[in-house]
């Protein structure tokens, strides 16, 4: 095989490792192990471990086994960020029947893309609190395995690196269990690429990755200037790498970056140098922490991406159901917000069906030329009535469909249904008007409309379509009451400023919120949707700082984004440090009276 002296290759060098090691980034079992990625000469040929080659593997079932074994696959979660998850991952997932957690926290990873009734089995600690051994949790992967099913054992970062891989694969070969390994994204290379920090320059000759979890190692290895070297551990490892680095000749003026909770919105990156690390990483507590110790340090300044976004580790309340918050959610995050979605109404049925009953057979009988669509609530309200007649898509034949916005035609086209009407331009009941053509009697063989809404909603539609020349059936397809009190901390946390935004989507959701939890501190910027929903949020005594430039949630998340870009930005102006307004929690900022 060839080799280039400008490709860099990885050479494994083990010390014995620790008793019962445990995950990729450092924690109270992780092994004295270091990986030297070597730039600028030729590969060294890397130690084989005495184990079977990560991949499928289906072993040998024990003599007389009669018992079908399920299936292993040690999958890669990442260092945090769910979104760091490989397309292989999400598809064993959803497919698992039992996943075996590592000590991180995957249970949102798990919530997200398993399947309902998967069984969680905790990995991390024994009944009595105390860590598990690497012999523990190999024992409890194979036992999960010997239910017949498919198992998913959830594993930090990359499964081949820093994990107790080779011991559960081992007991896995052992008891006959058929296994494969899945990779994932490493903390090595995820944590310093989010702290803005590239792993080498132009003058970089090697990077030298140490995960010394409290061994003793030779910092003699890592003492050259051109190299960069990258510590997992603990604080106090990390402190012990410094004493270590600069006892064997490393610069006390080398840079270093200092990053805790890495690629998540509770990251933190400290930029310091290695005579002034000690003190610092000893006072870090026992979170998973990386520091890159080099030269390459210098260039975070200008390839700082993640901690420089707009909503950074901005907590922002969602006053939503969770099936209508997932697009603000997921913009949120694109923005590095944390969304809290607290649901303030509850969709039921409408206390009589005789009237939704009516208007489906009315559908599927010819009696309706339109059914006009103001919701994502009223699409599945009409959906669970077909359901429950045994009807699907197909009913909607011949029928014109309208939509009022692009979520709502979201949810449409899932269930196969192509709207054949959306506003051309504002998003709600009025835009839809504006764009619904008029009853036409040489066009139009029909003349009714069925609008299947809420009980709350407006007549502007219908009055609007009336006055057009239509016949309206205004059904009430659902009902909207007010939900449950949020638990106590969630609303500690509202009235106290601890959320550093809030984004209201319509005018009964500020009702509902004040409502049911209070309403937000003067410290919470307050961003509405649209002019009506402004408007009812200063009724109730609320200061509005945002409004969307248009009525959606695209718009109303970039309007957010870019308030909170000009808070940084202020701030970096006048030579103060960027704080989220949960941080400051001004006392001259006031409700409007």
């Amino acid at each position: 095989m060839s080799t280039t002296t400008n490709s860099p290759v990885l050479e494994t060098t083990e010390t014995a490792p620790a008793a019962g090691a445990g995950p990729e980034v450092a924690g109270p079992e992780a092994s004295g192990s270091e990986v030297t990625v070597l730039t600028g000469r030729a590969p060294a040929r890397p130690r084989r471990a005495q184990a079977p080659a990560a991949g499928s593997t289906e072993g040998s079932a024990p003599a007389g086994a009669s018992r079908r074994l399920g299936h292993v696959s040690f999958v890669g979660a990442g260092p945090g960020d769910p979104g760091l998850l490989t397309l292989r991952a999400v598809e064993l997932l959803a497919a698992a029947d039992v996943v075996v957690l590592d000590a991180g926290a995957r249970e949102d990873v798990v919530a997200r893309h398993a399947r309902d009734g998967v069984q969680v089995v905790d990995a991390a600690f024994a009944g009595d609190g105390e860590p598990t051994t690497r012999a523990a949790r190999a024992k409890l992967v194979v036992k999960a395995a010997r239910s017949g099913g498919r198992v998913v054992r959830l594993m930090d970062g990359d499964p081949s690196t820093f994990s107790g891989l080779v011991e559960e694969i081992a007991a896995c070969r052992k008891a006959g269990v058929a296994f494969d390994v899945v990779p994932g994204v490493s903390a090595v290379s995820a944590v310093p690429a989010y702290a803005g920090v590239p792993m080498t320059a132009p003058g970089t000759t090697s990077v030298n990755v140490v995960h010394p979890a409290g061994r003793s190692v030779d910092w003699s290895r890592h003492a050259g200037a051109d190299s960069t070297v990258v510590v997992l551990g603990t604080g106090d490892d990390i402190a012990a790498a410094a004493v270590g680095l600069l006892a064997a000749g490393r610069a006390p003026s080398t840079p270093v970056a200092l990053t805790s909770h890495g690629t998540t919105t509770t990251q933190s990156t400290t930029t310091t140098t290695l005579g002034e690390l000690e003190p610092i990483a000893t006072a870090i507590d026992g979170s998973p922490t990386t520091a890159v110790v080099g030269d390459v340090v210098s260039l975070r300044e200008q390839a700082s991406w993640y901690e420089t976004k707009p909503l950074f580790g901005w907590r922002v309340l969602v006053p939503r159901t969770k099936e209508q918050a997932g697009g603000v959610t997921a913009l949120l995050a694109e923005h590095g917000a944390t969304a809290d979605v607290v649901p303030t109404i509850s969709v039921e049925p409408p206390r009589t069906p005789q009237q939704m009953e009516k208007a489906v057979k009315g559908l599927v009988t010819g009696r309706y030329e339109w059914i006009g669509f103001t919701s994502v609530n009223a699409v599945r309200a009409v959906r669970e009535k077909f359901a429950e007649y045994g009807l699907d898509a197909r009913a909607f034949s011949g029928l014109k469909v309208a939509a009022v916005g692009g979520v709502t035609a979201d949810a449409l086209r899932e269930w196969g249904i192509e709207p054949d009407l959306l506003p051309e331009g504002e998003q709600s009941a009025t835009g839809l008007l504006a764009s619904w053509p008029p009853y036409d009697e040489v066009l139009d063989p029909i003349d009714r409309v069925f609008l299947p809404r809420a009980d709350i909603a407006t007549d502007t539609l219908v009055a609007g379509l009336q006055e057009n020349g239509w016949e309206v059936d205004d059904v009430t397809a659902y009902r909207t009451v007010r939900a449950a009190p949020p638990a106590a901390p969630v609303r500690e946390a509202i009235k106290s400023g601890a959320f550093d935004a809030v984004v209201f989507t319509s005018s009964s959701t500020v009702r509902n919120l004040v409502g049911i939890a209070g309403k937000p501190h003067p410290s919470t910027v307050v961003a509405c949707i649209g002019p009506a929903t402004a408007k009812t949020a200063e009724e109730h005594g609320l200061r509005v700082d945002v409004l969307a430039a248009e009525p959606s949630a695209a718009s109303l998340v970039e309007a957010l984004a870019a308030y909170g870009e000009g808070l940084r930005a202020a701030a970096e102006e006048a030579g103060e440090p960027v704080l989220r307004p949960s941080q400051k929690k001004s006392s001259a900022r006031r409700r409007s009276r």
